[in-house]
This record gives C-alpha cells, sequence and structure tokens, in this order.
C-alpha cells in the first residue's frame, strides 16, 4: 500500500456558494474582502474532511486582474490575508501543510494569451516570495500550455521552496494540454526547472487516466484533481467573465469522485485532491476509499 498526498478541494466555486453573492470579475478575491472568515471555514472542511494540504486562496491575485477593478493596492495585503486564513486553520487542525497557489497570468484555460517567459517570470517570482515565508511549498495551477508553465516555473524557483506544477489538460484529450500541445513535450520543462512533483488539474476526470498515463514517464510524485464542471465553455475564456459561465456537473458524486480517483492511485499518482466543484464531501469520500483500501494518508 502507498503513502498518498490528499489535497483539499475547490475553493473558489465553494466560496460563491456558501456566500451566495453574485460572481464578479474578482471571482473568489473579491469574497475575500466581503466575507474572509469564509475562506478559513472552507480549509478547516477540508482537513475535517481528511485533506492533509491546505491550498492558499491566491489563485488569481494577479496584478492584471487587480489593476481594472482598481485594487492593486491590496496586491500584498490580499496574499498575507490569504495565507493567514490557510495557517489559522491548519494550526486549529493541528497538523497539514500550505500550498502557496499561483494560477496563470491574464486568465485561465488560455495558452494563446500566454506572456513571454521574460516578462512572465518576474511577476511570478515576486508572489512566489510573498507566499515563501509562510508556506511549504508552491503550487503552480492550471498550465494550458507549455510557455505559460515555463514562465511559471522561471518566476516560482526563485523562491527556494520545493514547486509542484500542474497543468490542465483537453477534456477530450487528456494527452494534450489545451493548448493543443502534447503534455508529453512538458518533460523537457520538468528536467530543466526540478519541480518537485507534477501533476494535472482542473479538467475532467474522465481524461485523468490518460494524463497520468503520461506523467508517469517524467520521474516524480505525480497525481491528479479534477473539476466538476461540464466544460469550460468558450464564454469563460472572455476577458472579464466570471464563473457564472460555467456549469457543473449533477452525476458526480463523491463516491463517483472517489472511484475515479482511485482509479488514479491504481496508476501510480501518490497525490490526489479535487479541484473546482469538487467539495469537502467528495474530499471526505476520497479519504474513506483510500484508508479502506490500506492506504496512509500523509
Amino acid at each position: 500500500m502507498a503513502q498518498i498526498t490528499l489535497l483539499d478541494g475547490g475553493m473558489g466555486q465553494e466560496l460563491v456558494a456558501r456566500s451566495h453573492d453574485a460572481p464578479s470579475p474578482l471571482w473568489a478575491t473579491q469574497v475575500m474582502f466581503d466575507h474572509p472568515d469564509l475562506v478559513r471555514e472552507i480549509h478547516a472542511d477540508y482537513f475535517s474532511s481528511g485533506a492533509t494540504v491546505a491550498t492558499t486562496n491566491t489563485y488569481a491575485l494577479h496584478h492584471d486582474r487587480l489593476i481594472p477593478q482598481g485594487q492593486d493596492n491590496l496586491f500584498a495585503l490580499l496574499h498575507a490575508r490569504a495565507i493567514e486564513q490557510a495557517n489559522t486553520a491548519r494550526d486549529a487542525h493541528g497538523s497539514g501543510r500550505i500550498a502557496g497557489s499561483i494560477g496563470p497570468l491574464v486568465m485561465s484555460y488560455r495558452a494563446d494569451v500566454a506572456v513571454p517567459v521574460a516578462e512572465a517570470a518576474p511577476k511570478y517570482a515576486e508572489i512566489a516570495m510573498l507566499l515563501a515565508p509562510n508556506v511549504d511549498f508552491i503550487l503552480i495551477e492550471t498550465m494550458a500550455g507549455l510557455l505559460q508553465a515555463e514562465g511559471a516555473l522561471a518566476g516560482a524557483t526563485q523562491a527556494g521552496l520545493p514547486v509542484w506544477v500542474s497543468f490542465t489538460v483537453d477534456d477530450q484529450d487528456g494527452t494534450r494540454l489545451r493548448s493543443g500541445e502534447a503534455l508529453s513535450d512538458a518533460k523537457a520543462l520538468i528536467a530543466r526547472y526540478h519541480p518537485a512533483a507534477v501533476l494535472a488539474n482542473c479538467s475532467l476526470p474522465e481524461v485523468m487516466q490518460a494524463a497520468l498515463a503520461t506523467l508517469a514517464t517524467f520521474g516524480l510524485p505525480f497525481g491528479a484533481y479534477a473539476n466538476g464542471f461540464t466544460h469550460i465553455s468558450d464564454g469563460f475564456k472572455t476577458q472579464g467573465a466570471t464563473v457564472a459561465e460555467l456549469t457543473h456537473r449533477h452525476d458526480l458524486t463523491p463516491r463517483k469522485y472517489a472511484a475515479f480517483a482511485m482509479d488514479w492511485v491504481a496508476q501510480g499518482a501518490t497525490i490526489v485532491g479535487g479541484c473546482c466543484e469538487v467539495g469537502p464531501a467528495h474530499i471526505q469520500a476520497l479519504a474513506q476509499s483510500l484508508r479502506a483500501a490500506g492506504h496512509e494518508i500523509v
């Protein structure tokens, strides 16, 4: 039996659901202004469900998101607030690790808007340096293309912490990134920047087995955390779109999601969890399934 790191589930969609506020272009960031304790409560619920990692609510905290809303002066404060909420929940739980989340510049799922590496790296490095003093590792999330991933890796690795990098793959073909590039081509980036783990995230659970078959060849700990959307709509890929453009699945019950993730573990994945629309109940069902199969959650 294996030692399995159990990540938490989605934060942004959970915040929107619990706040009952209309989604805004600032997405989960706006909720931190209006209902900051919700972030801590969600972290706590994931720990109670069996997760051993809390992912900071910093995914979308980029200058390019805050400037259009006139709130860029809050850049450092929002990072500090998100880090504090995760650490407070972890301390109350008594154990666990903190992953400092960094999402893509400009927008998610759009490799065509990737910023050149020389421009992107300092932006990612700035965030990584803010996160580094109070997290256990940096988690680069939802990289849709190779250029996007290289900019993030070039910046995040400057903070001196372990870096995990996660790619979002095509919802019809898990062997390809959303850019259309082969996921296998990311192996050269892995060799160049030496992250500590490589994952696939925020894609349909049905395509993760194909993605993991590729990631398993990279020579690193690997894993997956899928989303619970029906698909990523074209409407969400436009500037200023909100999560109201996305539709969640009604068939992805906690037990069904756990069954998907147990298949990933059977492939050799040692890191599993959930992304958008995968909540505490899904993580609890996965924790129960892992323990029932004799795995140790670490």
